[in-house]
């Protein structure tokens, strides 16, 4: 049946409900149970009030059976077909409210023994059989409230989700840590590098930037006396789109004040070990085919050494030097004629890197300062900084520094930092971030997580856009 014709009939039904008297979008229905509490504590007998899409329905003459499902699970319904009039005019798709008595069938099934049928919501699209094809997984992001009731998997996905996001609240939370809330709407593009989203503020006559971080805003929150700050916050880029890039994404954000990148490496650990033990029992998932081992310690690995060791590239190498290098590599980015900077260069280098697949948790340290004018160099080698990066299952994970604090210094890298970044556009160095510094930050470690890649870790997924709810996507028929 043509979508057309299914739609024309369902219209049908609701007008047969309208004209028996009955309001096919009706309200005041109140479940006693949600569906998985009746089935946990079932009680042959017991009455009931549950209300949930109907997803099946099975005529056996003058005997229906029917399944509904909500959030937490699906019941079967046992109903009389002729002492409710309405059950012609039930589809698959609607949501009903039920009342009637626990019991089971002759095969053992749970069921309930309906005395009472509420149409709450009548549908009138019906619901896809199954999904398949790279087409139709285009289709499931674009219509994720479809994907969301026929596919229990995707449930139970954004389930676990929010189950992480909230193990790691209460692990920061029991740790002394504040949860805060700073500006999605800025004045400057900062505290990382990427190109922002603009708009204009009307009222100020004023442009303005979707964050691109939040770093600046809480190293505020330090200057102002906030020593353990957190914030759960959603970022935006203004790049390219891949399985492991979205436009908006979200992002933990941890500072510590009297703390260096050493303790942001335990916190972590201890962080994300135990909440992978919390969520799936144990320190061992799979991830696309491969066995993740989560257990403690975590190697160590020296960025500066391996780029040394594997490429003859030095801290102190200029962009030309480092691409000469690189060419004897044959890096397949690297075009004749390219004149990179250095943070260009190094973006191929990392890229490269990539392609050699870390399956377990690996801390990688030491990374050239000019790519991290943000952090404090190492006493003894001012070449490399107090930085780290976290790489899980081939995915960078978190990012973490010893927090620069001396006002002239951050001037003077930012300063620099502005010359090299040629990809963003972005010109202008944060004043009154540097004002703030003026006042003095006590010194500090800083941590970033991307909660989306660590969803997809601990779910399985292949894709960023699995693991969110509505990603962003091109207009049908582009």
């Amino acid at each position: 049946m043509e979508l057309d014709e299914i739609k024309r009939v369902r219209l049908e039904k609701l007008n047969n409900l309208r004209a028996e008297g009955l309001d096919p979008y009706a309200g005041g229905f109140v479940p006693s149970h949600a569906i998985a509490q009746a089935l946990g504590a079932f009680s042959e007998g017991q009455e009931v009030a549950l209300a949930g899409r109907l997803i099946a329905n099975r005529s056996h003459g003058k005997v229906v059976f029917a399944d509904i499902q909500d959030q937490t699970g699906k019941m079967q319904l046992f109903i009389k077909a002729d002492a409710f009039n309405i059950i012609k005019d039930l589809d698959i798709g609607d949501i009903i409210g039920v009342k009637g008595a626990l019991f089971k069938t002759k095969t053992g099934q749970e069921s309930v023994r309906v005395a009472e049928i509420q149409v709450l919501c009548k549908s009138l699209m019906s619901l896809p059989e199954k999904w398949h094809g790279l087409k139709d997984v285009e289709t499931r992001y674009r219509q994720r409230y479809v994907d969301l009731i026929v596919n229990k998997e995707v449930r139970d996905l954004f389930i676990k989700r929010s189950q992480i996001i909230r193990y790691i609240r209460s692990f920061l939370d029991t740790r002394g840590f504040l949860e805060v809330e700073t500006p999605m709407l800025q004045q400057m593009a900062g505290g990382a590098r990427g190109r922002p989203f603009k708009s204009l503020h009307n009222a100020y006559n004023m442009e303005v930037f979707l964050r691109i971080a939040p770093e600046l805003y809480l190293k505020r929150l330090l200057v102002g006396g906030l020593e353990r700050v957190y914030e759960m916050n959603r970022n935006f880029r203004n790049e390219g789109i891949s399985t492991r890039h979205n436009p908006e994404f979200t992002m933990l954000e941890v500072y510590q004040a009297y703390g260096n990148y050493e303790d942001m490496m335990k916190l972590t650990e201890d962080l994300i070990s135990s909440l992978v033990k919390e969520v799936n029992g144990s320190y061992q998932v799979t991830y696309q085919g491969k066995t993740i081992d989560f257990t403690p310690p975590w190697e160590r690995r020296s960025f500066a050494r391996i780029v040394d060791e594997k490429f003859g590239i030095k801290p102190e190498d200029d962009a030309q030097a480092m691409l000469a290098k690189l060419g004897k590599h044959k890096a397949h980015s690297i075009k004749k004629g390219d004149r990179l900077t250095r943070s260009g260069v190094m973006k191929i280098v990392e890229e490269m890197l990539e392609e050699e697949k870390i399956v377990n948790p690996v801390f990688f340290t030491e990374y050239f300062t000019f790519l991290c004018p943000l952090a404090k160099t190492m006493p003894k080698n001012p070449g490399v900084s107090q930085r780290f990066e976290v790489f899980i299952g081939g995915l960078e994970i978190g990012n973490a520094y010893s927090e620069l604090n001396d006002p002239i210094e951050q001037r003077k890298r930012l300063t620099e930092d502005l010359e090299d970044d040629v990809e963003t556009g972005n010109r202008n160095v944060d004043e009154d971030f540097l004002h703030a510094l003026e006042y003095g930050m006590p010194p500090a470690g800083g941590l970033g997580i991307g909660i989306d890649r660590l969803v997809m870790l601990l779910t399985d997924a292949a894709s960023i856009r699995d693991v969110i709810l509505f990603p962003l996507l091109k207009p049908e028929g582009h």
